[in-house]
């Protein structure tokens, strides 16, 4: 997935569409991602013996098509891209300016070939 657990996204689709957030947990086998104060649904709880009903709100995810990822350098709204250098490591590029996205993140991938 382009999009990773950290990132800041932005909603182009949907009820929340313009608004930011960031993102917390992802489901790349769904194309899901959970969005910190996007998508809220309200759950009702009943009650128990224990503890009184109540009415909690949660994230619900959303799907990767529906978001797109700010860049940390530029600011701005832009696709994800991949470069690999000479020493084999791959890294996710903004497709606007051409920066670095958290090289952290980025897995190196092997050369060999069988």
């Amino acid at each position: 997935m382009k999009i990773l657990k950290g990132d800041k996204v932005k909603v182009i689709i949907g009820k929340d569409k313009g608004r930011e957030g960031e993102v917390i947990k992802s489901f790349p086998k769904k194309s899901t991602l959970v969005v910190k104060g996007l998508n809220i649904f309200k759950k009702h709880i009943k009650p128990s013996q224990n503890q009184p009903g109540k009415i909690v709100e949660k994230e619900r995810p959303l799907y990767i098509s529906k978001l797109i990822l700010i860049c940390p350098e530029c600011k701005k709204p832009t696709r994800v891209g991949y470069k690999i250098d000479k020493s084999g490591a791959k890294y996710r590029i903004c497709k606007k300016c051409q920066s670095i996205i958290n090289s952290s993140k980025s897995t190196s991938v092997s050369t060999s070939k069988k």
